[in-house]
This record gives C-alpha cells, structure tokens and sequence, in this order.
C-alpha cells in the first residue's frame, strides 16, 4: 500500500540535535497534527558535520547522532504513534575528505582502485599534470610554499604511509613505498643481520612493493598484495626497535627543511608520483578533473548512473527503508546526476510504493517532468506561488522607481542575471567549462563544420550559452530532446547570440551539434560521444544557476526582497489571484502528493520576513518616504571604504528590508537579533560579491557595513532613525500578522503535503542559512499546544477571537496550524485525493480575498483568507468582520449549505452564499467542513 503524508515536519540533524531529541518531542508533533518527520541526512558525515550533507560513508548512520540504540528508539516511537518518515538522501555526492574510505582507496590506488569510477573523475585530462591523477585543492597557500615551509609531510601510521597536510592525510601509493624505503638498506642490514627474521621479512615487503610497481598484477593479486605490504610493515615497525628507527630515518630523511628549498627534492619526487596532485585550493576554479557539488571542492560527485555506485551507496538505506524505519524518501540535489530519470527508475523500483519526492527547482512555468516515478518535489514552487499572491503587482512601478533612484542607474534584470552568472563562470567553474569545451572539441573534429572552431571559441560560447540558460537544467537521455526541453535550448541560443553576435558559427556549431539525429553519426563511438556531451553539459547548467542566480543575483538585485527566493523570480512582481488558482488546479490533478512548503534549510529568510516584506508592496509612496528619510538622517555614519563610502546605497536597502522584516515582536529579544544580524550582512556582501567575496574578502568594507548598522541601531537622542524605522516597522509587522496566517491556511488546505519546517510554528523570523539552523525551543512549543488545547476545551470561539488580539507570541500561528491539521487528519480523503475548486467570491472587496475548496464526494472543506490588508483595515486595525461590506462568497449548486468551523467550532448556514463578515467576524482566516 502506498504511504501519503498527511502532512510533514522537517527536523534538521545536527550534533547539538540527535535522535533523542528527535524522539522526545515526537509526542508533540503528533499533538499538533504532524503525520510524519521529515528528517536531513542521517548517514556518517566528515567529523563536526553541522548539516550532514558531507557524507563519508553511506553505509553507516552518524554517530553524533546517538547511535544505533537510539535511532531505533526514535524509529520504534514513530511507529507506535503511527506516524511516517520521510528521509534525505544525497545521491550526488560525498565529502572529498581523509575519513571517505572510498575515496581514500582512489587516492592511495589510483585507477586501480575498484572505486576509482564511482566518482566523477576525469582521469584522461588533456593537462599533462592531471592525466591519470586526481586533483586535490586543499591547500591554503600555493603548493610550492606549503611544501618548502614544511606544511606538507611525510608520515606513516598502521595504514600506510601518507602526506600530512596539517590535519589532513593523504595516502601514499604502496608502488612508491620504495622511494622512501629504498635507502639505508646496509644500515638495515648490518644492524639486524642478513639471516634476522625480521630483515627477511622486510625484503619480503620490498619485493611486493616493487612487484606492483611493475604493474603486472591482477586487481584481487594487487588488493592481497597491498594488505600484505602494511599488514607486515606494520607489525615490523611496532614489533623491531631497528625497524622502527629504520623507518623512522627515511622519513626523516624525506622530510626537508625549512629554509633549505633543495631538501625537499625527494618529498615533492614522491609527491609528484602519487594518483594525485595536492593543490592551493584556489586553482579547483580553473583546474579541475572532477564534478563537483556546485563548485564546493570538499564535494565530490557520484556516478549514480553506474549500477554498483547505486547499489554500494543505497543499500543501507533501502535495507532500511524495507524494514519499515523510513515511509518515504526525499532525493537531494536531483539535477546534478547525470540521467535524474534513470535514476529516480531505479530507486522506484528499489523502494516500491515509498513516498518519493524530488529537490528540484521549478523556474516560473516550467512542469516537473511528468514521466518521473516521484510524488512531486520538495515544495520550491509552492513557496514562491504562495508568497507572490500576496505582492500588490499594481504597485510595481513605484517600488521600481524608488530603487532606480537609490541606485542612480536601471539595470535590466536580464543582463543582470547573464552578468553574475559569467561571473561565477570566470571565478569558480572556469575548469568546468574548459573541460566541457575540450569535450565538445574532441566532438568537433568528427564533423567539417566544426574543423575551424577553437578551443578558445568554444569556451567563451560555452560561458554564454550557460549563462543564457533560462531553468536548471533539460532532461535529454540520449535520443532526442523533449518539445519543452527543445524549447529551452532554443532560448538559450537565441539569447545568447543576440548579446555576443561575434561568436554566431560557435553557437550555430553547437546548437546544430546539440539537437543532432542520433543517425547522423557514422559510428557507434561518435554517437556515444556526442550523447556523453549533451548529457554532461545538462549536469552544470544547475550548479551555474544556483551560484550565479541564487547565491549571487538575489543579493544583488533589491527591489523587494520577499521575491528573493530559491526558485523564485524578482522581476515577475507577483501572481495574480487566477494564476495561484490554476498553480492548485495543475497540482491536484498531476501532482496531488507534492509537497506544498513556505521555508526550507535553504530558503534565504524565514516565511514570515517575506509576509511581512509583502506588505511593502502595499505601501509603496509610505516606504519611499520613510528610506528617503533614514538614508538622510545616517548619510552621516557611514565610513569610506577605498575611497567611496560605506555600505553602498544597495547595502543600505538590503539593510533596511532585512530589518523591517525581521525585527523581532518582543523588544527583550533585540539583542540577540542584533548578535545575529551581523554575520547575516557579512554573508550578504560576500555572496553578492561586489565589494567583497568569500575568495577575497574585504573586511574593512565588511566592518563598516556591520558598525553602520550596530549605529543606526543603538539608542540615542541625536539617533533620528531609529524611532522612526520602529514606528514604521510596528505598522508592517501588525499587517504582516494577516498575510502570515493566510499564508499558512493555504499551505494547509491547497493540493499537496504541507510541510512546516523546524520551528515555524510559531512566527519564522530568521534570516539566511545558518540563521534558520538555530536550535528550536520545542519545551516552549510542547507548552503552548498543551495551554492551547485546554482552553479550547474550555471556550473554543472565545480562544479564536482572543489569539489574534495578541499575536505577538505567535500562538496563533500555532492554533491555526493544529486547527488545519487537525482536519486534515479528520478528512484524510478530501485532502489526500479530493478535487479543487476556486470559490467565487462577489462585492466590493472581492480582490482582497483568495478562497478554495477541497472535496470528495459528500466531503468538503473550504478555505477563505484575506490579503492586502492595510488598505482593507484601518490603521491598526483587522480584516475583520464589518471591513467586508457586500463581499459575499458564492458556491457551486451542488456544495453542502451545512458548514462547521474548523476554527471556532460554530456551526453556519449560510445556504450558497457565505457573507465574508460573519465568515471572518473574530478570527482572520475560515477553514470550514462539511460532510
């Protein structure tokens, strides 16, 4: 039988949260209506770990977790009070670090070592230094100063010899053990004699080592002989004083000096024999043989499309998830295999009818493939939909204006999104692209029209036409391409084209080459190296977009920061009511067990800084005014930074909408909000990478932009500002409340599997990652339910009207949501499989409302919220009861005329017309049943 969550709560793992902690308040996430956890990776990351998406070994369960005893604890707890887990899995990659055994054994072995293609390596590099060796950028100096100041060094332990970089260790190829060992022998021999046990032993060791390095042995001859080689030193070494000293002194000898750069001769000897090439780290931007999680060098990527990688690294998991301790899985970073629609086959077939749901990014428009075994996504989509139904777009212009006027100049979004995303092209993935272009190079030599296309001219076309690339990426497996995925490509060559006419025969080349007939080649090798092109330059079209346009355009491109999203779009302003309609209508019918989300671990704020940030939107001449007035009143407090004064007037912006949004509501937590701010701003400037970079930071313009906000922010009597932001401010956190709790009603009751993340229910308003991985008060939450649940037993209406007097505690934010899921757990059917429907809403206000229904058959359930509410209230005031006039909603023939408020418990009859003023008398959201 098929698991659906009723609904989930994701839970962020980390050493500081393990699985006790998960267990102990599963009692109240069942409480509150929450069907199944929804839980971050779980499997062995590299030590100190703070998010365990680094995994190391993928066959054994974090131990800064607690365990086996209490993963089964918690497993075994979830089960009995009959809830789900959803769990993360990370097929892309593994971290590139000492305790990856796997990938240790590629590092000591080389090509030979049977792991060697389980990893994403080009091993045949045209540069001469990399063929058939692996790079290592973890340096952090270059490496001719780290090996001559002695950072580098040889050691040796029970598992071999290894390069030591500080606390990092590489190990040595056994076949060049004899570089170290091969000196010294009299000494050796004199010392133990020619017939001592332990001196025939040791020769043993050298013929082996010197046998493998003739290359003549078969893999399971060479794994024996490897494991004799170390197994034997090792007990000489801890067994035979002299042998100990022996070794000892060829370290010793290897090792150079400090000041003597020619005593280092024999170590870099050794070093330059190895399988790979240690690396300042930096040279991973421009050198780099193999994929990446993004340009993360600690990530190294997986070949999922081979059989046994997919096997060795989900076997522990599925064998798992057969046993009943997970219900679902959620598949991280879907875009970065190389066949996603193979793979997600794969794990279909190996996890049956689990619940199975994809991270991927949806751009505006674009379908999830339909043909993909999966239960939907991770719920981006959503996010952004919800958040821009509440962006006023008739105030599009003025807010347009006033950040043309901050800045002095109009940048074309477009341009602005192809500018930053070369950007990251020239900074951190120009060997990526150098290696596509050789790739599509050694393609061209097959074809005359490609004879006189440069290596040069394809690395510049290939920059634009990633840059151009309107989504994440396209799905072609081999044949030919889908109509939307043709679509896409189309685009990209047209777009870049117009902007770089010069290389038009590079782009004409490609983009014929591209969409070429699988019989156009003459042999069965060309047509397979032409399908390994298209499907490798699909691999990084993603992680172009997720640093260039997530990580880089969204703090850059200011206008109205609730659009900056993953996913989301900041110069669509908004969504209209019509199309969010049929966002739902499109989800119900084809992807009714997708995840419906409004925050994530990755989301750049928390859901209610957007909600707040929304209201922006309707007070667009107010905001003018009042960021006119602030830049005015601290023009003065700014510091000049190489010669210009610091923050820059986009800085400034961010600044203020960050602090508008997330201010907190209760002033005893200002303190802590301002410890937390400053590292928010930091990241801002890095990420936006124009005045400073994580490359190359710039800390005097870092510290100016933090002592510019500590100074606006610090009470005093010549601090013109501060008062005015908070009088300001209380006004859009008052209206902020409203779209926050019609935001969370739709999540609840629109088509999909609502998801709340860690803590989001009370008011979500943390800032960017790792702000939003703070730990989570769930003592206060558990509390607040039980404070909640027994006042509802006592006066339920009255406990609907009051809580939202009072919002500053966010219970009410908590009520709503265990009100919605507790209906949901009551009518699992309507929500579950039920049909959509938008609801008709008439009168003077109808604009100020969104109103949907969910049902199947005598079942109904209905949700009505407000939106725009500040010009819908008066200052200070409620979309509340009288403010509606005539609006009145009207349902179809053949809904129920009897209805029950999942809110307050009242029973209504209104027949088909539901006035919005007794809908929406005391509390500012109707979720209504039937049936």
């Amino acid at each position: 039988m098929r698991h659906t969550p009723g609904s989930t709560y994701r839970l962020q793992f980390c050493p500081g949260f393990g699985f006790d902690h998960a267990r102990a308040i599963l009692p109240y996430l069942h409480r509150l209506g929450v069907t199944d956890i929804y839980a971050s990776p779980i499997l062995r990351p590299r030590p100190g770990s703070t998010h365990c998406y680094d995994v190391v070994d993928a066959g054994a369960l974090n131990p800064e977790l607690g365990g086996e005893a209490a993963f089964t604890a918690l497993w075994e707890t979830r089960k009995a009070l009959g809830m789900g887990w959803v769990q993360d899995i990370v097929p892309n990659h593994m971290a590139f670090h000492p305790s990856n055994a796997w990938l240790n054994d590629v590092l000591e072995s080389g090509r030979d070592s049977p792991f060697a293609d389980f990893f994403d390596i080009d091993w045949d590099q045209p540069d001469e230094s990399l063929r058939g060796r692996l790079l290592v950028p973890a340096l952090g100096r270059f490496y001719g100063r780290c090996l001559e100041d002695g950072d580098i060094r040889l050691g040796y332990d029970e598992h071999g010899f290894f390069a030591a970089y500080f606390e990092h260790r590489y190990p040595l190829a056994v076949e060049t053990y004899d570089q170290v060992l091969g000196q010294g022998w009299a000494e050796i021999k004199a010392d133990l004699g020619e017939e001592n046990p332990d001196y025939v032993k040791l020769l043993g060791v050298r013929f082996v080592i010197r046998t493998l390095a003739s290359g003549r042995t078969e893999p399971e001859e060479r794994r024996v002989q490897i494991g004799f080689v170390k197994r034997v030193l090792w007990e000489l070494v801890t067994g035979c004083t002299s042998v100990r000293r022996f070794v000892d002194r060829q370290i010793g000898a290897v090792n150079g000096v400090p000041g003597d750069p020619a005593s280092f001769d024999r170590l870099e000897k050794l070093l330059q024999a190895q399988n790979y090439r240690l690396a300042f780290w930096k040279v991973g931007a421009e050198e780099i043989n193999y994929r990446r999680f993004f340009n993360i060098n600690d990530l190294i990527s997986l070949r999922q499309e081979r059989s046994e990688v997919f096997e060795a690294t989900h076997q522990y998991i599925l064998d798992l998830l057969r046993r009943g301790a997970f219900t679902g899985l959620r598949v991280d970073h879907v875009d970065g295999l190389y066949d996603p629609r193979g793979y997600l086959a794969r794990l279909r077939q190996s996890a049956g009818q689990a619940y199975v749901v994809v991270e991927k990014i949806l751009a505006q428009g674009e379908a999830l493939p339909a043909d993909w075994p999966v239960d939907g996504t991770t719920g981006y989509d959503f996010v952004n939909a919800v958040n821009g139904v509440f962006v006023r777009r008739g105030n599009e212009r003025r807010l347009r204006r006033l950040y043309a006027g901050l800045l002095g100049r109009t940048d074309d979004y477009e341009d602005l999104v192809c500018e930053k995303k070369r950007l990251i092209t020239g900074k951190g993935m120009a060997g990526d692209v150098s290696n596509l272009a050789h790739l599509v190079k050694r393609v061209s030599g097959h074809f005359r029209h490609g004879q006189d296309i440069t290596l040069y001219g394809l690395r510049r076309a290939i920059v634009e036409l990633l840059a151009n690339f309107p989504v994440y990426r396209t799905y072609f497996r081999g044949t030919v391409f889908s109509a939307a995925d043709r679509k896409y490509l189309e685009q990209t060559f047209r777009r870049a084209e117009e902007r770089v006419p010069a290389l038009k025969g590079e782009f004409e080349f490609i983009r014929d080459l591209f969409l070429s007939d699988p019989e156009d080649f003459r042999s069965p090798e060309e047509q397979e190296l032409w399908r390994h092109l298209v499907m490798r330059f699909q691999q990084f079209t993603g992680p172009l977009m997720a640093k260039g346009f997530e990580d880089t355009l969204l703090y850059v491109y200011n206008v109205l920061l609730s659009l900056n999203e993953v996913g989301g779009a900041p110069d669509a302003f908004g969504m209209e009511p019509e199309a969010f309609y049929s966002f739902c209508r499109e989800r119900a019918l084809r992807w009714p067990r997708t995840m419906n989300a409004t925050a994530t671990h990755d989301t750049k704020r928390g859901e209610d800084v957007r909600a707040r940030l929304n209201v922006l939107s309707e007070i667009p001449e107010r905001w003018a005014a009042s960021v006119k007035r602030w830049r005015r009143a601290n023009r003065k407090l700014k510091t000049s930074v190489n010669g210009r004064p610091a923050p820059d007037a986009n800085d400034e912006y961010y600044l203020y909408q960050t602090l508008t949004g997330a201010w907190p509501f209760n002033e005893r937590e200002v303190p802590q909000f301002l410890e937390r701010l400053a590292p928010v701003l930091v990241k801002s400037v890095r990420e936006a990478k124009v005045h400073t970079a994580w490359l190359k930071p710039d800390q005097a313009y870092e510290q100016a932009y933090v002592s510019f906000a500590e100074t606006i922010l610090r009470p005093a009597q010549n601090n013109a500002f501060l008062p005015d932001f908070l009088e300001l401010q209380r006004q859009v956190a008052h209206y902020g409340v409203f779209n926050s709790l019609s935001q969370t009603a739709l999540k609840l009751m629109a088509p999909g599997v609502p998801d709340i993340y860690q803590g989001a229910e009370l008011w979500d308003l943390s800032l960017v990652d790792p702000d939003n991985r703070r730990p989570v008060d769930f003592e206060l939450r558990r509390q607040i339910l039980e404070d909640i649940e027994a006042r509802a037993a006592a006066d339920l209406p009255g406990l609907a009207a009051e809580l939202p007097a009072n919002p500053a505690d966010g219970r009410v934010k908590l009520f709503l949501i265990w009100r919605c899921l507790s209906l949901r757990r009551n009518l699992p059917r309507v929500f579950e499989r039920g049909g959509f429907l938008r609801v008709k809403v008439e009168g003077r206000r109808k604009k100020h409302v969104l109103a949907l229904a969910r049902h199947d058959n005598r079942q109904w359930a209905l949700c009505v919220v407000p939106r725009f509410t500040v010009s819908l209230a008066d200052e200070g005031g409620a979309p509340l009861g009288g403010v509606w006039e005539d609006t009145v909603l009207t349902l179809p023939d053949h809904a129920p005329g009897h209805w029950q408020s999942a809110i307050t418990g009242q029973d209504l009859d209104f027949g088909h017309g539901l006035p919005l003023a007794e809908l929406l008398a005391g509390f500012p959201a109707a979720v209504l049943f039937a049936g």
